[in-house]
């Protein structure tokens, strides 16, 4: 998804990493819609690339600036986007982690999940509210023991990201039935933040 942002609003040079056409068409409106609710917006700013979606693949390293060069493609952030990241994530008191940043299963490009992963328990100790919304980002907490150092990992995927959009319409209301809160807190995140 970063890619999709990063060519259509910086015209950065992706090679061929993915990049989402249709989902490119709605950078502009998504990206306004974020400053208009003072959502803060962070990508990454450099990468690690492979000549192939391989685990054997040749890697190298490219900045924003420098663009991934053709027939290349970006397959985790890069130690800058990393602390970026961090960075972020502790300013945070409640944290959604939806996806991993690379291709975790690869060893060459587990790095940047590893450390969102590590930012995310950190986080953790210091009061936040961490919830992991399931699937691959699951299986990242899992591949490190980390469970029980975060306040929620969800197995349900899709499904947990539903739930707090409001589309599970009956669970939901269970949920937002037992809350009370003046602040724009998605009420399963609430929930959660009673534990």
């Amino acid at each position: 998804m970063a890619f999709t942002f990063k060519k259509t609003l910086d015209h950065v040079n992706i090679g061929n990493s993915i990049f989402d056409v249709p989902g490119s068409e709605k950078v502009a409106s998504l990206v306004e819609k974020a400053k208009k609710n003072s959502v803060k917006l962070v990508f990454p700013v450099d990468f690690i690339t492979a000549d192939k979606f391989d685990k054997d693949a040749k890697t190298g390293v490219a900045t924003q600036e420098e663009g991934i060069p053709d027939n290349w493609m970006g397959l985790d952030v890069g130690p800058k986007s990393s602390e970026l990241f961090r960075e972020t994530v502790l300013e945070a008191k409640t944290i959604l982690w939806n996806g991993p940043p690379g291709v975790f299963e690869f060893p060459a490009f587990a790095r940047g999940s590893k450390s969102l992963l590590d930012a995310n328990i950190e986080a953790a100790k210091k009061g936040a509210v961490v919830i992991v919304g399931g699937g691959d980002t699951a299986t990242v907490v899992a591949q490190h023991n980390a469970e029980d150092q975060l306040s929620h990992v969800s197995t349900g995927g899709g499904a947990s990201l539903e739930l707090l959009e409001g589309k599970v319409r009956c669970i939901l209301y269970l949920v937002t039935a037992l809350l009370i809160s003046v602040h724009k807190v998605l009420p399963g995140v609430a929930e959660l933040s009673e534990k």
